[in-house]
């Protein structure tokens, strides 16, 4: 399996992660979601050129011409409600792609938060069977939402090809999410950090994204 690492290499993307991460730019909302939508144009980008192409005949107004275009048939899902203007980044690169949601989210099952587990109660999405399901979500800690998130898509049909997409990652949520796909899957992350704290945070992280993104939950 491959794991891409952005942080690895130096890009604009990284301008945008330190923003991301400074809780005096976090008070932002607008320009917080801005850089998680950029970096998931970005990802698109890279990710577009992994995919099958084909020939296509474009006729121009003084000729004619063959370009080389996607032949993927994509489904991009996301995870709700942080989840949100990352897919839209994605969107913005593959505006061709169908979409799927998938309300997946975390509950601490203990009083001192540090036992989480998974709740799923919502999803629509079309069939992704025979095609390229690209799942983002901007934070990959546990792994525990992803992992219900392909759990509830693939039940739709088997996908050709899976990536998982996410802005930050831990470890511990790399090494879950592994377990649950084939060997041909590919995870993008613009960073993977050192871990998680007691509550299940990545650390350092940038915090809840949702709230960041939306506002504060009750």
């Amino acid at each position: 399996m491959q794991i891409i690492n952005f942080s690895e290499s130096n890009s604009v993307i990284n301008q945008y992660m330190a923003e991301l991460r400074d809780k005096t730019h976090q008070k932002n909302r607008m320009v917080f979601r801005r850089n998680i939508e950029r970096i998931g144009e970005m990802m698109a980008f890279e990710l577009s050129k992994t995919l099958e192409y084909k020939p296509k005949t474009v006729t121009t107004p003084l000729g004619t011409i063959d370009i080389n275009l996607p032949k993927d048939d994509m489904v991009i899902a996301t995870v709700l409600r942080a989840g949100l203007p990352f897919h839209q980044g994605f969107l913005n690169v593959f505006d061709r792609a169908e979409n799927a949601f998938v309300s997946a989210y975390r509950m601490y099952t203990n009083r001192e938060h540090t036992e989480v587990g998974i709740h799923t109660e919502y999803m629509a999405s079309p069939s992704v069977k025979g095609k390229t399901l690209v799942i983002v979500d901007p934070m990959l800690a546990t792994g525990g939402s992803m992992v219900a998130s392909i759990e509830a898509l693939q039940k739709t049909g088997k996908p050709r090809k899976i990536h998982v997409c996410c802005v930050i990652a831990a470890p511990e949520g790399i090494e879950f999410v592994k377990q649950q796909l084939p060997d041909d899957a590919t995870i993008w992350c613009a960073a993977i950090d050192p871990g998680m704290n007691e509550n299940k945070y990545i650390v350092p992280g940038f915090g809840d994204c949702g709230d960041l993104c939306y506002g504060e939950k009750l």
